[in-house]
């Protein structure tokens, strides 16, 4: 079982919006190095809906390549077509991925029996362990609490990632599914909260720029040190809050530019960081001397 840190990683791209390979090496180095446990490639902080699949399967390729067994790879796989999802997550299995995260089908809005027979599509089809994601605020589709239990006895489905930030239908999850499958918070400004009531790790933002920090905080929850991880997320709130002053991940591709890991690239629709967000953003890195 995955447990711990483990970063959404952003895809970082040149200015023109190419795929910056070689600065995607060093993310993953700087990463193996700073302590996180786990690495979500091409997940919504990647920017899946923008990489074509030819992108997108190479992306999760070279982060398997350079992260060489270190680390666990995740590989996000979740679209709003069941036969797309399959074939992406195929792909994923071949190219070397440890697990697979399957955001649910997004502007479609299924019920949830076709949640249901969406996953166990993909779970029949492929041999490899997935993690649902349940992020309603960006998909406009919510896999209620029920689903998910319905859905822990598929031998192939291992996880969720439940990102509501609502920890009232956190501790409903935990308590349906937490003896059967792993539960992972989405949510950076309460995932310490979550872990403490049982789930096994964060799935993070702002574990990219911050990452032996989200290391800590999360090893301090798994451990059942409630009082020193409220200590250290209260510090790093500023970052959390900041990291999503814009649609993620816009603000946090600003951040890993001013602290020099890549350039300022991102694809349309998405755009840089508006002007009226940088000062904040860069006086909560600076607290953390991330830059000058």
């Amino acid at each position: 079982m995955i447990t711990g840190s483990i970063v959404a990683l952003v895809t970082p791209m040149h200015d023109d919006g190419q795929v910056d390979w070689d600065s995607l090496d060093r993310l993953i180095e700087f990463h193996i190095k700073e302590g996180t446990d786990a690495i979500v490639a091409v997940g919504t902080t990647g920017e899946s809906a923008t990489l074509d699949t030819k992108e997108h399967c190479a992306v999760i390729e070279r982060v398997v390549k350079v992260a060489a067994g270190r680390r666990p790879i995740i590989a996000g796989t979740g679209a709003n077509s069941t036969s797309e999802a399959i074939e992406l997550t195929q792909e994923a299995k071949i190219l070397g991925a440890d697990a697979a995260l399957l955001v649910t089908p997004y502007y479609n809005k299924p019920p949830q029996r076709g949640l249901i027979a969406h996953h166990e599509a993909i779970a029949a089809a492929v041999d490899i362990p997935q993690i649902l994601y349940n992020v309603p605020g960006r998909t406009a589709c919510d896999m209620l609490p029920e689903t998910i239990a319905a859905l822990a006895d598929v031998e192939q489905i291992v996880a969720v990632k439940e990102a509501t930030g609502d920890m009232a239908r956190a501790r409903q999850v935990i308590d349906l599914v937490g003896d059967r499958m792993a539960v992972y918070s989405g949510d950076d400004a309460t995932a310490y909260e979550l872990i403490l009531m049982g789930g096994k790790g964060n799935i993070s933002v702002t574990a990219n720029v911050v990452p032996k920090l989200m290391h800590q905080l999360c090893m301090l929850a798994l451990d059942g040190k409630a009082d020193e991880a409220k200590a250290l997320n209260d510090q790093l709130m500023s970052l959390h809050n900041n990291l999503f002053s814009e649609a993620n991940p816009i603000p946090v591709k600003w951040a890993m530019h001013k602290m020099g890991y890549m350039g300022k690239g991102i694809r349309l629709p998405l755009v840089e960081l508006d002007n009226r967000y940088r000062a904040k953003l860069e006086l909560a890195m600076a607290g953390f001397d991330l830059i000058g």
